[in-house]
C-alpha cells in the first residue's frame, strides 16, 4: 500500500459523502483525481486488500429482518461448509472463530420467516445444526482502523 492507498481508506472507513459524485468529492479531500480514487479502491478489491466496498443497510430499518448465526463445523469440512453458507446472497459475512462455534455469519431478509427458511437451508444442505442468535438490544461502535 502506498500513502494515496492508505488515505483512501482512512477516508472512506469515515463514510462516502452523499453527492451526484461522492468520488470526486473524496478525490478533492486528499488532492487526487477522481479517477485514482475509482481505480486505488477497484486494485484494493481485485488483490483481496478488501472483501467488500459497499453501503452497510440496517435491514431492520427497512423493514427486513436480521440475524446472528454460529455453526459447530468440523475443521475437515470448514471449506464446504462456507462456500454453502456463502452460496446464500442473505448471508451479509461469514467468520472463523477458535471456539466450539467455529463459523459465525449473518443473516439479512426481507422477512423473520425468510430468515427461518435460510437458515432451515443451510442445515439441509450442510446436514449441521445453525444456531440462531436475534439480537436482542442494540449497540452501535463506530469502528474506525486507520491505517
Amino acid at each position: 500500500m502506498d500513502a494515496l492507498d492508505k488515505k483512501i481508506l482512512n477516508r472512506t472507513q469515515r463514510g462516502i459523502p452523499v453527492s451526484e459524485q461522492p468520488f470526486a468529492d473524496i478525490a478533492n479531500e486528499l488532492d487526487c483525481t477522481e479517477e485514482q480514487v475509482i481505480n486505488k479502491l477497484q486494485h484494493m478489491l481485485d488483490d483481496g486488500l478488501l472483501s467488500r466496498f459497499g453501503p452497510m443497510y440496517d435491514a431492520a430499518s427497512l423493514g427486513g429482518a436480521f440475524t446472528l448465526s454460529a455453526m459447530q463445523v468440523p475443521e475437515e469440512r470448514f471449506d464446504e461448509v462456507t462456500e454453502i453458507v456463502n452460496a446464500f446472497s442473505q448471508v451479509a459475512h461469514n467468520y472463523k472463530r477458535q471456539h466450539r462455534l467455529n463459523m459465525w455469519f449473518v443473516v439479512a431478509c426481507e422477512s423473520q420467516d425468510e430468515i427461518q427458511a435460510v437458515l432451515q437451508n443451510i442445515e439441509q444442505q450442510s446436514s449441521l445444526r445453525v444456531y440462531d442468535f436475534p439480537k436482542e438490544e442494540e449497540f452501535y461502535v463506530g469502528l474506525y482502523l486507520p491505517v
